[in-house]
């Protein structure tokens, strides 16, 4: 006599009516805390391999590598509205070179560092890869 195989269930393991989240959304805002040592010559580094924007020609994604280098005055910048002003950058038009400037411009505006460098790793398109290195101030 055969054993009957128990049967999987076939029965969702979700709710139909899901709960409703607050989604995160990107922005252009880059917020700010004091320093926890100004004066103090310290150095803050930021990467990720996850930033995306689009070729301004074809409109396909660019992908790249960004690491940001900064030795803060008076204001450090806040991890997750850096996360979401990065963000931002996934739906726009822009040139590696204006886009690496542009996040140099703004996160000088917002902390006024005494040294910061931005390096854009921008992946291979068309046999090329681009780094793109930019850069404000003095480094101590």
């Amino acid at each position: 006599m055969a054993t009957k195989k128990p049967t999987k269930s076939t029965k969702p393991t979700l709710p139909d009516q899901l709960p409703t989240y607050v989604v995160t959304r990107p922005t252009g805002q880059l917020d700010t805390f004091k320093s926890p040592r100004p004066g103090r010559p310290f150095t803050i580094t930021f990467e990720t391999e996850e930033f995306t924007c689009l070729c301004p020609l074809t409109g396909q994604p660019d992908f790249a590598k960004l690491r940001i280098l900064y030795q803060p005055d008076q204001l450090c910048v806040e991890s997750k509205s850096l996360k979401l002003y990065l963000w931002s950058f996934r739906d726009q038009g822009a040139f590696h070179e204006a886009v690496t400037n542009q996040i140099l411009d703004d996160l000088v505006k917002a902390t006024k560092p005494q040294w910061m460098r931005i390096e854009g790793d921008f992946l291979i398109r068309g046999g090329i890869r681009t780094l793109v290195v930019a850069e404000h101030g003095k480094k101590q």
